[in-house]
């Protein structure tokens, strides 16, 4: 599910052509997701939490949702954020609310569908010796 506030649309359109390019259908709220498809992603819209059932809510509590990307900006979109928050907590889906982390997150996915992630401590990229 993506749903993101309007001035990080461009910004989230390489990680949603990567999540459609490794198998993955994108679900988002009607200005996400026609925003996605003008640039040619596949997007299937689905209603926001305050509009009538069903809503994305629904469709993630019935584990139609794996990933949540979804920033925010005024008051009546943060309000419809917190059952989406709410939700993906309680139904252990993981939950994005910034580009950064959204891009992350894909490049994560992407590394393991090709091979194992490594993680190295921090102190191994240290170029400074003590």
């Amino acid at each position: 599910f993506i749903s993101v506030r309007d001035k990080d649309k461009p910004a989230i359109v390489a990680s949603a052509r990567k999540l459609v390019e490794m198998g993955f259908q994108i679900v988002g709220t009607r200005g996400t997701a026609h925003f996605l498809a003008d640039k040619g992603i596949p997007a299937m819209m689905v209603n926001k939490v305050i509009d009538r059932s069903p809503h994305v809510v629904d469709i993630m509590k019935a584990g139609g949702v794996q990933l949540v990307i979804n920033t925010t900006e005024n008051a009546k979109a943060v309000a419809d954020s917190f059952a989406i928050r709410r939700t993906a907590l309680t139904m252990k889906i993981p939950h994005y609310t910034t580009i950064a982390g959204a891009k992350a997150a894909v490049q994560a996915i992407a590394s393991l569908r090709v091979g194992a992630l490594e993680v190295a401590p921090l102190q191994s990229y240290s170029t400074s010796t003590f």
